[in-house]
């Protein structure tokens, strides 16, 4: 059975013995919502595409004969509901449009429009009495309005019902929002603009053909700025049945490792503290993995017989790359640094919000949550707390977090500088040179400004940012022991298996005007290091050192190891 990594094809997946993991049991769910227009979002790569694709196959009035042979072995296909092959379905895909000014993306998109209508008709052209005709007044259509309605006039002639789908409902407002143009982004949804004209039609268009719409995207921006023009959809995003609607649950995973032959006692990592932790509602019974991270795991791990050298896929690095841009502002900046440091925040989870709101704290962390940077934690009392998800995500923000002090103190490390003091921790058993290396280079050149929330947690973001790509170490935070939390735990990277040294570090931070409490400290600090080492599973471990890092503003520290 093959891996379907970067496949979104149901049919060709169905077909060609692709691995699937059933989610069929979800389209009869959503037939039943009492909505007939449906909008739902998930984060970049978790499996929107190929969902949407299950729909169409499932919904098209022309595969009707093919049900049984794609559908028979699945539990849709056992459990067939009433409207399955009854719908001339239109499919969208709103990504990779032209995004340079309004001119070229409403060309984009008109085009874009243009195409998918002629795939449509030329699909469904048995129903129609002259396709040529028809797409001749599409080509010659000046406006996306236009082409809609020409595809709902013309289905209405020959008494059909529709099933719209569209996928990326959102890619191109994200695109403008991300490089800052406001007005850009006014223009086309709000008003006049085309974006809204267009929705306004398929609103419209409710009233005749169309009978069904699914909308998918990454977050409800556009939403409730399309309010008047398009309020119809209702929001399933964070309905607690379809919570693990996308993504796959521990016990999937376990039986797509059955499927593959993978020996789970083979695995090197734990896949769940990498790839899994997602939960989109707050009664959401399972936390989900993120698919694309798993597949693109079992897929190097099949093809190689181990662990992939990189255990990130570089797509997902890609994706996130906007998070740059969405931290322009000084607020937003603040608050996601604040995020990294204590790895979860307290915030309720707006579901539909306008572009002039986008800026406010709680927005923003919305569209973190959204974007798949943030998960549900847990309801406390009146609080909803949200986490960074995994250990990919804190990966992506440590890396966040380098590229900012690079770009904002022109810090510029010489890597086998760095390497060289990480690998005496590694093979030496010395911590001082990597902590006199980073105090020097990166900490000293710290503006005041950013002494205004330094702590020990933003010490140990800073020294996460430069452990994390090293290969020698998976360093994590406040990892728990019965006699307490590790602030540091250097673990040995399984990719480097010859390392000798693991390392429980406490970390302490004190100002300046405080430095009479030091030897307190220091104190307090060699005791809990040593609960640490003695708890569970520490005790007898070899080659366990230990530190205590204490930092006295941003320019001097002290270290005492053992």
């Amino acid at each position: 059975m093959k891996i379907p990594y970067g496949i979104s094809n149901f049919k060709s997946m169905i077909e060609e013995n692709y691995l699937y993991v059933d989610k069929t049991k979800y389209i009869e769910l959503i037939e039943k919502e009492a909505s007939k227009y449906l909008f739902f979002i998930r984060p970049r790569r978790f499996g929107k595409s190929l969902f949407l694709s299950t729909l169409q196959n499932y919904y098209d009035i022309e595969e009707k004969d093919n049900f049984n042979k794609i559908f028979g072995n699945l539990y849709i296909g056992k459990n067939p509901t009433k409207l399955r092959n009854s719908y001339l379905v239109l499919k969208l895909n709103f990504s990779g449009l032209d995004t340079e000014n309004k001119e070229r993306l409403e060309y984009s998109f008109n085009e874009r429009l243009k195409n998918s209508a002629e795939m449509f008709f030329y699909r469904y052209k048995k129903y129609f009495k002259d396709t040529e005709e028809i797409e001749k007044n599409i080509s010659n259509s000046k406006s996306a309005s236009g082409v809609i309605e020409t595809i709902i006039n013309e289905v209405e002639k020959v008494d059909k019902q529709m099933y719209l789908i569209i996928d990326e409902y959102d890619h191109f407002a994200n695109d403008i929002i991300a490089i800052g143009d406001g007005e850009f982004y006014k223009d086309i949804i709000r008003a006049s603009g085309f974006v809204r004209d267009f929705y306004e039609t398929i609103k419209i268009g409710t009233e005749k053909v169309i009978d069904r719409i699914f909308i998918t995207g990454i977050s409800p921006i556009m939403l409730d700025d399309l309010t008047s023009g398009f309020n119809i959809a209702s929001n399933i995003t964070m309905d607690d049945s379809l919570n693990e609607a996308l993504g796959f649950t521990e016990e999937e995973v376990k039986e797509i490792m059955k499927k593959l032959d993978i020996d789970e006692e083979k695995i090197d990592i734990k896949l769940k503290e990498y790839y899994n932790g997602y939960l989109f509602s707050l009664d959401g019974r399972k936390r989900v993995y993120n698919p694309d991270m798993i597949l693109y795991y079992f897929s190097k791990y099949k093809r190689n017989k181990r662990f992939p050298r990189e255990l990130i896929d570089d797509n997902v690095k890609t994706d996130y790359g906007r998070l740059q841009r969405l931290t322009r502002n000084e607020k937003n900046r603040r608050k996601l640094e604040e995020i990294i440091k204590n790895e979860e925040i307290v915030t309720d989870i707006v579901t539909r919000f306008s572009f002039d709101r986008m800026y406010d704290e709680e927005y923003f962390v919305s569209l973190l949550f959204y974007m798949g940077l943030l998960t549900i934690d847990k309801q406390y009392r009146t609080k909803t707390i949200l986490r960074i998800p995994n250990y990919v995500i804190k990966t992506i923000f440590w890396e966040y977090i380098e590229k900012r002090l690079k770009e904002n103190y022109h810090i510029k490390l010489n890597l086998r500088d760095l390497r060289n003091s990480i690998e005496d921790m590694a093979y030496e058993g010395k911590i001082e040179p990597f902590i006199d290396y980073i105090s020097e280079n990166v900490l000293k050149k710290l503006s005041n400004r950013d002494l205004i929330g330094f702590d020990e947690k933003y010490i140990k973001v800073i020294l996460f940012a430069y452990l994390a790509d090293s290969k020698a170490y998976r360093p994590i935070s406040e990892r728990e022991v019965e006699k307490g939390y590790i602030d540091i735990y250097l673990e040995k990277d399984i990719r480097m298996q010859d390392v000798e040294y693991e390392w429980i570090i406490e970390l302490k931070y004190v100002k300046k005007k405080d430095k009479d409490k030091l030897e307190q400290i220091k104190e307090e600090g060699l005791k809990q290091l040593e609960r640490y080492a003695k708890s569970k599973g520490y005790e007898n471990k070899e080659n366990l050192k230990k530190a205590l890092v204490i930092f006295i503003g941003k320019e001097e520290y002290t270290v005492l190891s053992s």
